[in-house]
């Protein structure tokens, strides 16, 4: 089936034969769907923290911030921002000369509220010698677009989140990136005075990331009295998936093999190279400006209180097991901290001895830790928080997306519309067990959690594999404790004009 030159091409990418027959082989087979036992509610696995005791966790944070820990804010930064404007997009290719629509006319009536008023203002007058009224009064409206989007102004149609402008401050406007750095000084500065923030981005936006880098860290460096530690990294190629045809048969373009990118699950490699203790992970375009970012911050910390909590009480379990010196209560109450502080299930443990008991425990508990912000549905309910079942037939936590539950099932698709709350990306991860190593991430992703798509190449169809997802299979066999936060912590900007929500804009 391979070519000299495949093989050669395989080489360079760093990508071995039995990955791609795998790969091959989920064209063929599919992906099994994840059986559910329920939607994860606050009545069932998802912990609701009243005001009274949030102050215990926070608390608990702060206090091992000053054991100068490694942390590490990560933030998967390398998607293009083209369907954030996918509307304006498509104005510009229609034949109208007018914003008919309600979003486009609730884009040029807020539009001297967006952030990147005063940079599309000057790039217009460049190009067009005129200002933006003055288009509008001209019914100029795509030559403002243009300014926008296209290289011969901002070029916001090909830069990624991170680098457009989204908050309007006294001082001038911010991107995204800065928001980032913002919220690393305020919940994840160590003992010393370190911020270390980590973006992964594509090569092409690199330098632009490190010209950014330079010329606003020791601004907020100095505001803060921090000292920041940017870094970045790339998806690797050696995580790329390859491309099929309809006979799912690998697709050839001008003769080679096609590989596309593998998905945000790829990026778990990327988690997995960083050395810390403790990683915050939340998207690029989740940022809030003014009096909302004092409630993000205080849920992050709580979040992280929350982590070295459970985190002090499974290694005392775990060097406790390791003394020797343990009773059988003592058995029974880890097994207790399972099933009802970790939500593992498993209807075995009844008939097990306590030397099969502590094999099984340990194996649990021994394991990375997250612990995960969800927020109520607002709507439909969405992919988000559910108790599911696992290869060896226990049940635990696990975030899951609409594809992996058959749908096809009327009880698994009841358990899915039953689901009360959403997965907003608000994690914060712990990469080191009771002995202080660090563990190997990729033993705990659930390979067979990945999805298939329909993609096109130059007027012709394909597949292609995604790889299961960094906050879903890609962390499937971690322990897992999903905490509710308020709606106000999940600001996403999906489209352009959530720019002018709430959450973004400064009253």
């Amino acid at each position: 089936m391979f070519t000299q030159t495949d093989l050669q091409q395989l080489n360079a990418k760093d990508i071995s034969i039995n990955q791609v027959e795998e790969q091959l082989a989920y064209f063929k087979n599919g992906f099994p769907y994840l059986p559910i036992y329920a939607s994860a509610s606050v009545e069932k696995g998802i912990k609701s923290i009243p005001t009274c005791e949030q102050v215990y966790f926070i608390e608990k944070w702060e206090d091992y911030l000053k054991t100068n820990k490694k942390i590490v804010k990560f933030v998967p930064a390398s998607g293009a921002a083209s369907r954030m404007f996918k509307d304006l997009f498509e104005f510009l290719d229609s034949d109208s000369s007018e914003p008919e629509s309600p979003f486009l006319q609730k884009f040029f009536s807020g539009i001297q509220d967006f952030a990147f008023y005063d940079s599309l203002e000057s790039a217009c007058k460049k190009n067009e010698g005129k200002h933006i009224f003055p288009l509008c009064v001209s019914n100029q409206y795509k030559k403002i677009i243009e300014n926008l989007l296209l290289d011969k102004g901002l070029n916001y149609g090909q830069l990624p989140k991170g680098l457009i402008l989204f908050h309007n401050y006294p001082d001038g406007p911010h991107t995204a990136m800065e928001e980032h750095l913002v919220e690393g000084a305020l919940h994840a500065c160590n003992e010393t005075k370190e911020v270390t923030v980590h973006f992964t981005v594509s090569p092409e936006h690199r330098e632009l990331f490190r010209q950014l880098t330079e010329q606003k860290s020791p601004v907020y460096a100095e505001h803060f009295g921090v000292k920041y530690h940017v870094e970045f990294s790339e998806q690797k190629s050696s995580t790329d998936t390859i491309a099929v045809d309809s006979e799912n048969q690998p697709f050839r373009d001008n003769g080679q093999l096609l590989f596309r990118p593998g998905g945000h699950g790829a990026l778990i490699e990327n988690l997995n190279d960083i050395v810390a203790d403790v990683v915050f992970i939340k998207n690029v375009d989740n940022v809030t400006i003014g009096l909302i970012k004092p409630i993000t911050v205080h849920y992050k910390k709580l979040l992280a209180g929350v982590l070295v909590n459970y985190q002090q009480k499974i290694f005392d379990y775990l060097n406790l097991i390791d003394s020797g010196k343990y009773e059988h209560e003592q058995l029974i109450e880890m097994l207790h901290f399972l099933q009802d502080e970790l939500c593992i299930k498993n209807p075995e443990t009844k008939i097990l001895e306590d030397v099969e008991l502590v094999l099984y425990i340990k194996s649990k508990l021994n394991r990375p830790l997250r612990v995960c912000g969800m927020v109520r549905n607002q709507g439909e309910p969405g992919g988000g928080p559910f108790l599911a079942e696992n290869a060896d037939h226990t049940v635990s936590p696990q975030i899951l997306e609409s594809s992996q539950i058959d749908m096809n099932d009327p009880e698994k698709k009841r358990l899915f519309k039953q689901g009360t709350h959403f997965n907003p990306v608000d994690l914060v991860c712990a990469l080191k067990n009771y002995k202080g190593e660090k563990f190997d991430l990729l033993r705990y992703v659930d390979k067979n959690t990945g999805f298939i798509s329909l993609k096109s190449k130059n007027g012709k169809e394909l597949k292609a594999l995604e790889l299961p997802g960094l906050w879903n299979g890609a962390m499937s066999d971690w322990n897992t404790v999903f905490v509710e936060v308020p709606i106000e912590t999940f600001n996403p900007v999906k489209t352009v004009n959530d720019l002018l929500s709430e959450g973004h804009l400064i009253k």
